[in-house]
């Protein structure tokens, strides 16, 4: 991994020190915290294209299968000098151990070459399709697949959800795209166009431009959750209270579009934790996240958790 979360993790350092500031509580957890604890491995590496970014870390339970599987989608303000697939390790390893498969997403972001609009989406959806066509030579239940993403692979977890709405003369439409049947975005920013105004300009506008392919007539209708609904996938919404990358008036403006659009959203609201929390095992935000997989896989919920 290049470079772990420094931009990010310069801009939760921030929003700790003005929560530390006004007296509130202990600081929430830091990208070292996380990353500095030994990295579980995966499975298998499958490549989806010839560039050294396209390709998913499977991580596949013991036992004959067929397993249920999950579509993991990384964040890192979609720049893979951010962040790359492994930051999802701790958290696909504990689903691992639950009898869970996890397909972890690895694409181009907006600061690699092909990356940016339309090839970062382009990877995304490579990556989800080839689940359905290499799913049953690992034995993977691909009728109930839920996406999962964090922060920026929150958005794109969504935008999964959202692909057959895309109009056809999109160079980003498929004819035949996989079906997500629950996407769950943690941490996420679900709304371009409010990602590119305060305060939802934490990942900066120029990134949000390189994605969106500034200066197209409609930059939203393919690109972003907000402007590509209604969609009938159900959605779920998790944040933490004392997020600072992607707190929850983010998606309390997204779920007021969506119930606008006859929608309605699931939130679920984790309280004294960050964005790390929501990514690292043995918290209260991984603990709930874990068991809305689970129900959205059609689980019975399982018992503790990984310790930090």
């Amino acid at each position: 991994m290049t470079n772990p979360i420094r931009p990010l993790q310069a801009t939760l350092a921030a929003g700790a020190a003005l929560i530390a500031a006004s007296g509130a509580l202990a600081a929430t957890m830091q990208w070292p915290d996380l990353l500095d604890r030994p990295r579980p491995a995966a499975d298998t590496r499958i490549a989806y294209g010839k560039a050294p970014l396209q390709h998913v870390d499977l991580w596949l339970p013991k036992g004959a299968g067929p397993h249920p599987v999950v579509l993991m989608v990384h964040g890192g303000c979609w720049q893979t000098d951010i962040a790359e697939a492994d930051i999802m390790n701790y958290i696909a390893a504990d689903l691992r151990s639950r009898g869970i498969a996890v397909w972890n997403v690895e694409y181009r972001g907006v600061d690699r070459p092909g990356g940016g609009y339309p090839g970062t989406f382009l990877d995304v959806a490579a990556a989800a399709d080839a689940l359905r066509r290499e799913g049953p030579r690992y034995k993977l239940k691909t009728d109930r697949i839920v996406a999962f993403g964090h922060s920026a692979g929150g958005h794109l977890a969504l935008w999964l959800a959202a692909r057959p709405q895309i109009a056809e003369a999109s160079p980003l439409h498929a004819a035949n795209p996989l079906r997500i049947a629950t996407a769950i975005s943690i941490g996420g920013l679900p709304d371009l166009e409010a990602a590119q105004t305060p305060p939802g300009d934490t990942c900066g506008v120029e990134a949000v431009h390189k994605l969106t392919g500034a200066g197209r007539a409609d930059i939203y209708g393919d690109t972003s959750p907000a402007a590509m609904l209604p969609f009938p996938t159900p959605q779920i919404l998790v944040n933490a209270t004392r997020d600072g990358i992607a707190p929850p008036a983010f998606a309390d403006a997204y779920e007021a579009k969506a119930k606008a659009r006859g929608i309605d959203v699931r939130r679920v609201i984790v309280p004294d934790e960050g964005h790390v929390e929501l990514i690292a095992p043995g918290t209260a935000a991984w603990g709930a996240e874990r068991a809305e997989i689970e129900r959205a896989l059609g689980l019975p919920a399982s018992a503790g958790g990984a310790k930090p």
